[in-house]
């Protein structure tokens, strides 16, 4: 049962084109959100429609094929773990983020499969 802690399934779209850093030691890291979608009713009997947006995060082959196949408004599919960090901004303010590293994924739209 280990490999079920801290796990995420998201199906969603993209809301920007994946961006690729390329580090000097050779590692690449892509920096997406993706949206999902919940639709319910309300107590009122209305519809409601909730967007969430995630922070999502790919290091090295993953990286490269999220930029390579996937593009602004793509559907994906993905697993991966929760990270929670702080870092400090340019003007020196602490800053808290949670993102969702990606192990694996698939494409669901036809037109973003590589085959």
């Amino acid at each position: 049962m280990n490999n079920l802690r801290n796990r995420v399934q998201l199906i969603g779209h993209l809301g920007q084109e994946p961006k690729l850093v390329a580090y000097d030691s050779g590692k690449k890291r892509m920096s997406v959100s993706i949206a999902t979608n919940e639709v319910y009713k309300n107590a009122k009997g209305e519809k409601v429609n909730d967007t969430q947006w995630h922070n999502v995060v790919a290091w090295g082959k993953n990286a490269e094929n999220f930029v390579k196949y996937l593009k602004k408004g793509s559907e994906v599919a993905l697993n991966g773990k929760l990270v929670h960090r702080n870092y400090e901004d340019k003007d020196g303010n602490k800053k808290y983020t949670t993102e969702v590293i990606v192990d694996e994924y698939m494409f669901l739209d036809k037109s973003d499969m590589p085959f």
